[in-house]
């Protein structure tokens, strides 16, 4: 195995795990003062508990050969067995541990999404109880199916073969669909339908959407698995569709308040991401133009009057921008794929099979998400109790009443 590969795909797994501090600032942004601490927090502890749990068993249940389709076996518990010189198969130009370190980063940043749906008003001990179980019942048995050799929904022999390069399903679906789920069983914020929510630091939040820029770089091409010419590919597809949603929101923000945002163009680009990411391999680079032109449109979309009108309290958009994106930019990568460029062609270049597919593997993880989050809901509430906070709590914010801080301890100035 070459030392390149190796370095590569460990570079990108350090890029990988800047996105979830980079998350943590884009979400403390986006609150009000009193709920930056917490917000913050929500993602930060997923470092402890996404690695820790990985290490002990997360790989092996998502990774481990099984002969279910569904979920990997035990060999792998406490990465025993896992080679330093041998790929997780065949075809792997990287060494199992090295596979491991990549994919542990996702497993930190996924379920991290999810809390942008609950910010304010969820207990911290319930949603690291629910994060816990989330992973072992939504995200550890996606990742196998999708990813892992046999998986029911991947590419390999006698399976569906759908298409997702870096996690429109095991990532962007799931965690956004789930984030949607949690925060109707949540309910409302308080006065949310007669409050103004501002969002109280805009630089913030564009110094976390351009960390999660740089990271996504890491996570789509680094999903080639070695220092080839589909990395490079990915690469440039990630930046151009980026790039595109970032104009396309503006566009929106134009036509429906007559003037362009900051706030806008950040969320519009991690759009583009979210909608590149499972096709990022495979389609055509001006197919990545069409993508990120085209997410941008349909995420504000839920935004602005899919949300108000469904009346679900999504305070952060995880599931309008994640959810949304991840389902279109599924959709579009079954119409985009070509074979010249990941080997596999879509609907466009005569494959209508390959969208199919798409619709399905979609279709199931959408129904694993909310069967997973109801179970988990249910669990979280026999261990914990209550779930939400009560309603002092939310009134004084969840900075004091959760951990005990201020994020701005000399500022008394109101929300």
């Amino acid at each position: 195995m070459e030392a390149g590969n190796i370095g590569f795909i460990l570079i990108c797994a350090a890029f990988v795990f800047l996105m979830t501090p980079g998350l943590a600032m884009f979400y403390g942004g986006l609150v009000r003062k009193k709920n930056v601490v917490n917000t913050m927090m929500t993602s930060i502890f997923i470092i402890g508990t996404g690695i820790v749990m990985w290490v002990l068993f997360g790989y092996s249940l998502s990774f481990a050969p099984s002969s279910n389709g569904i979920i990997g076996d035990l060999s792998w518990l406490g990465l025993e067995n896992v080679s330093l010189t041998e790929g997780y198969n065949s075809d792997h130009a990287i060494p199992n541990m090295v596979f491991s370190a990549f994919q542990m980063m996702f497993a930190v940043i996924t379920p991290a999404l999810i809390t942008g749906a609950v910010a304010g008003r969820m207990k911290f001990k319930s949603l690291f109880v629910f994060i816990i179980f989330w992973s072992l019942i939504v995200y550890y048995p996606l990742a196998h199916m999708v990813w892992a050799d046999g998986g029911l929904l991947g590419l390999s022999e006698g399976c569906l073969g759908a298409l997702d390069f870096a996690g429109g399903d095991v990532v962007h679906i799931s965690s956004g669909v789930s984030a949607l789920v949690l925060c109707i069983l949540l309910g409302k914020r308080r006065d949310y339908d007669r409050a103004i929510y501002r969002i109280h630091n805009i630089p913030t939040v564009v110094l976390g959407a351009s960390l999660l820029m740089f990271g996504w770089f890491g996570f789509n091409a680094g999903s080639a698995l070695e220092a080839n010419g589909q990395a490079a590919h990915a690469f440039m597809t990630t930046g151009v569709s980026a790039a595109a949603a970032l104009l396309s929101w503006m566009l929106c923000d134009i036509i429906k308040n007559k003037k362009p945002t900051l706030i806008g163009a950040s969320t519009g680009l991690v759009a583009g991401l979210v909608g590149i990411t499972p096709g990022a391999g495979f389609v055509p680079m001006w197919a990545a133009v069409i993508i990120g032109l085209t997410t941008s449109p349909v995420c504000y979309f839920m935004i602005s009057f899919g949300k108000r009108k469904l009346g679900f309290d999504d305070a952060l958009d995880a599931f309008s921008c994640h959810g949304t994106g991840g389902i279109w930019g599924g959709l579009l990568t079954g119409i985009f794929a070509s074979a010249s460029v990941g080997g596999y062609d879509g609907a466009i270049f005569g494959d209508w099979a390959q969208f199919g597919a798409q619709v399905i593997a979609i279709g199931v993880t959408i129904v694993i998400a909310v069967v997973g989050t109801l179970v988990c809901y249910g669990i979280t509430r026999l261990i914990t109790g209550k779930i939400r906070v009560d309603a002092k709590d939310e009134m004084l914010g969840l900075d004091v009443t959760q951990h005990g801080e201020s994020a701005y301890p000399s500022f008394n100035g109101l929300e």
